[in-house]
């Protein structure tokens, strides 16, 4: 048992910063006119994208309209602590996109349904550079990745000319790989590379309405539950088997994506002009710790004892502020633009290598083309991350400097039948 409690004990590093999630490469959005309006679009939402930001945008479908959108999220960050590491992120993609079809089957009631993987969430160390907090070593990965797709089947009924409701049911499959270093065992044999593969199913709802009081104002709200998911899986530390111990062990945790609530305004002066405002609510409180549950006997011990099978979070509600603008220099070509800023949820007591948050401002540029029943649309979003200074002494923490900056190309694809 001693020996058990000591390995427990080395294994600190690797539940330190095991779970990426917060607002570290969170889009919140899909659809490139509405992430290049800045994502305040909440009012605005009139095209198969609605099934995400409003369903009750889907009322406004006046034929069979198909439309497709993709962004890719290219991040880099940056971490520093005093003279020993000085680390970069690797260059990855993270894949973002959308599907979706709509169809009026009345006057009245439009359906549709929608295949999207929201956000895209995760980070990747060069781990060359993090040799001082992985035993000498340069091969360690340290990286965390966590997706979410879902199928929404969706529904939006027109009660008038000025009021709309619609509602989506959420089916999602998520989905997590971590790699970090495993520590040392009695700080004299080096237990390599830690990895956990997880996966697992949850189910949510999306409500909205949209509501015009005047031709040149539009009025939305639109809230998406909680959807919990209970992850199941694997995790591996290999060396562990040479010790005379389960290398492996079947891993369960939950994660839950949180509560979201979002109001919107639109002004629409002229046939021209349309300007817009969202202000976004995510209740991240929800989540204070990430739970995990092992099957192997000897891992429940060693994790209990280390008091590792909880992982705390700590995490804030946080508000966004969005604004966009639009503008027809004919009626085929728009040109866009917006700025929304994203207060991350994760405090400095949790600040980890794998556990980042970031306050965003972000500046969204974009074109739309049409031709005909042919709706194209580009653009791009710059994050800019303010940089964090964590101090030493904090028991969740990984104290250093962190920084973090992103590139998103979008480009989405519509098409009315």
């Amino acid at each position: 048992m001693r020996i058990r409690a000591r390995l427990a004990a080395a294994l600190f590093i690797l539940t330190a910063g095991a779970l990426a999630f917060g607002n570290g490469l969170s889009l919140n959005g899909l659809g490139s006119r509405a992430q290049t309006m800045g994502g305040a679009y909440v009012a605005l939402a009139s095209d198969s994208s609605s099934i995400f930001w409003n369903p009750a945008g889907l009322a406004r479908t006046t034929g069979k309209t198909f439309g497709f959108c993709a962004a890719d999220v290219l991040p880099r960050g940056t971490y520093v602590y005093e003279t020993a590491v000085d680390a970069k992120t690797l260059v990855k993609n993270y894949l973002t996109g959308m599907a979706a079809y709509a169809q009026p089957v009345s006057s009245r009631l439009v359906l549709g349904v929608g295949i999207f993987a929201p956000s895209g969430l995760g980070i990747a160390w060069d781990g060359a550079a993090l040799g001082a907090i992985s035993g000498g070593s340069s091969t360690m990965e340290w990286s965390n990745k966590i997706g979410l797709v879902t199928l929404a089947p969706s529904a939006a009924y027109r009660i008038s000319n000025k009021l709309s409701v619609g509602a989506s049911l959420n089916f999602s499959l998520g989905s997590m790989a971590l790699s970090t270093y495993a520590g040392s065992y009695g700080g004299l044999v080096d237990l390599g590379q830690y990895s956990e593969t997880e996966s697992g199913f949850g189910l949510g709802a999306t409500f909205g309405v949209q509501c015009q009081p005047h031709p040149m104002v539009r009025l939305g709200l639109a809230y998406r539950t909680a959807t919990r998911i209970k992850m199941s899986g694997r995790a591996e530390i290999s060396i562990l088997e040479y010790m005379g111990l389960p290398g492996e062990s079947d891993v369960e945790r939950t994660f839950t994506w949180p509560a979201w609530l979002a109001g919107g305004l639109a002004f629409m002066p002229n046939d021209r002009l349309t300007v817009s405002a969202d202000v976004h609510y995510t209740n991240w409180a929800k989540v204070q710790s990430i739970d995990a549950s092992f099957e192997d006997s000897l891992w429940v011990q060693l994790m209990a004892a280390a008091g590792r099978d909880s992982t705390p979070t700590l995490w804030r509600d946080a508000v966004q502020v969005r604004l966009g603008a639009e503008y027809k220099v004919s009626p085929a070509l728009a040109v866009r633009g917006g700025w929304y800023s994203d207060p991350s949820p994760v405090p400095d007591e949790t600040m980890g290598l794998l556990l980042a948050g970031f306050d965003f401002n972000v500046l969204t540029f974009g074109l739309g083309y049409q031709v005909k029943d042919l709706s194209l649309d580009f653009g791009l979003e710059y994050l800019m991350g303010a940089k964090r200074t964590i101090a030493s002494g904090q028991p969740d923490a990984t104290p250093g400097v962190y920084g973090m900056k992103a590139l998103v190309p979008t480009m989405s694809v519509h098409y009315k039948f």
